[in-house]
């Protein structure tokens, strides 16, 4: 790895530092005691080749550091440098290499004098009367700097080769030994102490009993480093876990194995620079090769599409965030990795799905995710496009720096992506192998129960012209149904316009499909003949035609439509359906429905059209499991998940068709922004869950207040809509009573210990505003009026007069401005 200029040069002017400070300390070396100075350079010696061939995870501290404090202790400046260097010089001598190598050597022994020289200089400098009778307080400084001179160096080389800041990799790697430094400047101490008052006898004695502290210490770190070790394991097979998971992805959508790999390199060297901690970078760390695990849900045409995509399969594909997130947080990653998944295709100007956040309300890891994951889509080949040169990619997604991505995190891609693609390339030699997609496989003729019969049916007289142009007919129109089942994310559009091309082979009068509910059919879509009463039937298993073939799985021919149970009598007569033909459809999770088609001749069906209905039913199968998933998805984009109301999204929606039918007709409509007062207190007081039923609670209440073409909807927090289309005044004011009361109701019996009430404002279209917006902002403002009365209310009055207030003097603020003409 090449440093940086600014690292070398720090490198050089740390070792010509130390250099300095060790020939200056040398030049003073005059040992008094030979004999000692000497048995203590031996001990450094022996010491700190032992400890080298400790594991790396048992050295908490240089042993080295014990004989620096001897000779601060003992001896003078170049005594001390000596005994510490020799030490460090001997732990380096196991590094090995060239080049690279040496400097290191160069540098530690640099920073081990600089340290030396420090934590000399505080001891033995001159700290006045008070401190020099503070022999242990002056060692404990020494100590001190003696350790932040020594880590905060090696903490800044570090940082440099694992491109992390350099405060936090002194935090994390080096600032927990620190009490360690305490307790060698303590041994130190103790060997001083007994050489001086015991003599050299007495004071090796005590060295067998500091080298089993040491020992006893460097067993309890090697256990410390096998458990880290286990750890490791299980993040490791957890790692693995997630790679298999993007092996599937892979399986679905060939394109993204090396995606993944190249997205996942730029997302965690953006991170770092970003100053990202440990646990946003394993969580980016997955999230970059599983983002794109929602597309297992999407149909295979769409994401193997060689071209552009449909508004209807643009709107299948903008599911897979959400269905990813949910796949991951099933999970159970210790680190959040599902908001990332969720989010990463938000954009910076909040015009990305599947929530438009915007800004910094979208999570820094999706945030580099949409920026580094384009970039890449765009230098790759893609089914719908060729790859672009990797700058003109950069320059695109430069063009989107505030717009569709973090412009911080641009300004780092600019920089860096040669450095970047560089290193994905050389990641790209240790990624697992693909999964074996083009598998020969030898033996297995047939399956056990042999093939399914050819339900063909050939008429030797006819003419072979008119067979081929038939079959070639079929053909075309089985074609044209698998586009209409697959261009339409809504069934009943798809069967539409399948029933006109599938009249044109199969004869019928009516087609009918019906869904799995528990254990019996529900119609989900009919049309032709009887078509009311048919999509209002509900058929138990094992009844009628229909509920027969869902039982035993097996189609049926020629049925009798009279013994479907209500087709009969819900039309108050017998019905004019004479046959009908009928197969079930299957999917992963077994029964999926049945699909029926009536006619009204006698025996109208034969094997061919059976042949035929069996030859589409697997497609529908597949249409309706797609149905079924995106109108959930729909569902879960349009309601409140904690309430179940329909969420600020729907609302606006809502209020916007409302608006329009209003000018149509010159109708009119009262909107209502209700607030609730007091609900922080029963946050801070009963807790968030307390906090979320009330909300349940209320949500209910103004649902069961509503007329039914009223619309609730939960704007977020504590506040609620509700749009109240060409309700009079009188009405409107009452409502608004019923639910203060309701509420300041709810308020005493479930929050005793304060108050919660409800603060209304409403506004009416067409005269006070002529769109969503201005409708709002005037609900809004008398909202907020009424709550500031109330706070003063609160502020000067009893809590019962408050209450008061909101019982009887409800309806008073709005009756008061009636004679304005705000209604």
């Amino acid at each position: 790895m090449r440093l940086p200029i600014a690292t070398r040069l720090f490198i050089s002017a740390v070792s010509a530092l130390g250099l300095v400070a060790a020939a200056a300390g040398f030049a003073s070396f005059t040992p008094k005691d030979v004999v000692g100075f000497g048995i203590y350079l031996c001990l450094a010696a022996c010491a700190a080749w032992v400890q080298s061939l400790l594991p790396r995870t048992a050295q908490v501290v240089p042993v080295s550091a014990v004989f620096a404090f001897v000779g601060i202790l003992e001896f003078g400046l170049g005594e001390t440098l000596l005994l510490a260097l020799a030490g460090t010089w001997v732990a380096t001598l196991r590094l090995k290499g060239d080049g690279p190598y040496h400097a290191h050597r160069l540098f530690h022994l640099a920073v081990v004098a600089l340290a030396t020289t420090a934590a000399f200089g505080v001891y033995r400098y001159p700290h006045g009367g008070l401190l020099t009778a503070m022999p242990g307080i002056r060692l404990a400084a020494s100590a001190t700097a003696y350790f932040f001179l020594n880590t905060w160096a090696s903490a800044v080389l570090a940082s440099v080769y694992d491109r992390r800041r350099i405060r936090r990799t002194w935090e994390e790697a080096y600032f927990w030994s620190f009490p360690h430094y305490l307790i060698v400047s303590t041994a130190a101490n103790l060997l001083h102490n007994g050489y001086g008052k015991l003599g050299w006898d007495s004071a090796l004695a005590l060295l067998p009993p500091l080298v089993l502290i040491y020992r006893s210490h460097a067993m309890s770190m090697a256990k410390m480093a096998t458990d880290r070790r286990h750890v490791e394991e299980m993040a490791s097979l957890h790692l693995r876990t997630i790679e298999a998971l993007a092996m599937a992805i892979e399986a679905k959508d060939e394109c993204t194995h090396d995606h993944l790999r190249r997205v996942q390199v730029y997302a965690i060297e953006v991170g770092k620079e970003l100053g990202l901690t440990e646990k946003e970078l394993q969580a980016l760390r997955a999230a970059s090769i599983l983002h794109d695990i929602g597309k297992l849900a999407v149909p295979d045409y769409i994401l193997s599409k060689p071209g552009r995509l449909t508004p209807e399969e643009f709107e299948k594909m903008k599911i897979h965030p959400i269905v990813g997130a949910e796949i991951i947080e099933r999970v159970g990653f210790d680190c959040p990795v599902a908001p990332i998944v969720r989010y990463h295709h938000e954009r910076w100007d909040g015009l990305g799905y599947p929530f438009g956040l915007r800004g910094e309300d979208i999570p820094i890891g999706a945030r580099v995710l949409a920026a580094v994951d384009c970039l890449d889509a765009l230098a790759t080949d893609r089914q719908y496009r060729p790859a672009l040169p990797l700058a003109e990619a950069m320059r695109i997604v430069a063009s989107e720096s505030g717009k569709s991505y973090d412009p911080k995190i641009v300004e780092i891609l600019e920089r860096r992506y040669q450095e970047l693609e560089s290193m994905a390339q050389q990641a790209r030699v240790a990624a697992v192998a693909r999964l074996p997609r083009e598998v020969s496989i030898v033996g297995g003729d047939a399956p056990a129960n042999g093939f399914e019969e050819t339900l063909m049916r050939f008429d030797s007289g006819a003419d072979f012209l008119s067979s081929i142009a038939a079959a070639r007919q079929e053909v075309q129109i089985l074609h044209e149904i698998t586009h209409d089942l697959s261009a339409c994310l809504r069934l009943e559009d798809s069967l539409s316009a399948v029933s006109a091309r599938l009249k044109r082979l199969v004869p019928f009068d009516t087609l009918a499909l019906f869904v799995r509910d528990g254990d019996a059919l529900a119609a989900r879509f009919a049309q032709g003949e009887e078509a009311g009463t048919i999509g209002q039937l509900r058929i138990p298993f094992g009844a009628g035609i229909s509920g027969w073939v869902a039982a035993n799985r097996k189609p049926i021919i020629n049925g009798i439509p009279g013994v479907e149970p209500g087709l009969g009598t819900k039309n108050g007569g017998a019905t004019q359906l004479r046959s009908a033909l009928s197969v079930p459809m299957h999917a992963s999770g077994g029964l999926q429905g049945v699909i029926t088609l009536y006619s009204t001749v006698r025996d109208a069906y034969n094997r061919d059209h059976l042949r035929i209905l069996l030859a589409i039913q697997s497609r529908v199968s597949v249409a309706m499991e797609n149905a079924f998933n995106y109108q959930q998805a729909q569902n879960k984009a349009a309601l409140d998940g904690l309430t179940g109301l329909p969420n600020a999204s729907s609302m606006f929606l809502h209020l916007d068709a409302e608006i329009a039918r209003c000018r149509r007709g010159e109708h009119t409509l009262s909107l209502l922004v209700c607030d609730l007062d007091g609900f922080k207190q029963v946050n801070d007081t009963l807790g968030h869950l307390e906090g979320n039923r009330l909300l349940k609670e209320i949500a209910s209440l103004l649902r069961s207040r509503a007329r039914p073409d009223d619309f609730t909807a939960r704007m977020g927090g504590d506040e609620f809509v509700l749009v109240l289309p060409d309700i009079p005044l009188e009405v409107m004011q009452k409502r608004i009573q019923e639910i203060e009361e309701a509420v300041s109701s709810l308020g005493r019996n479930s929050f005793s210990a304060g108050y919660l009430g409800a603060s209304i404002g409403y506004a009416t279209f067409p005269n006070d505003g002529s769109d969503a917006e201005a409708l709002l902002a005037e609900a809004d403002r008398r909202m907020y009026e009424i709550k500031k009365d109330r706070k003063q209310a609160r502020q000067h009055g009893s809590l019962a007069a408050l209450r008061s207030m909101t019982m009887a003097g409800a309806g008073q603020a709005h009756s008061a401005k009636q004679g304005g003409g705000n209604l």
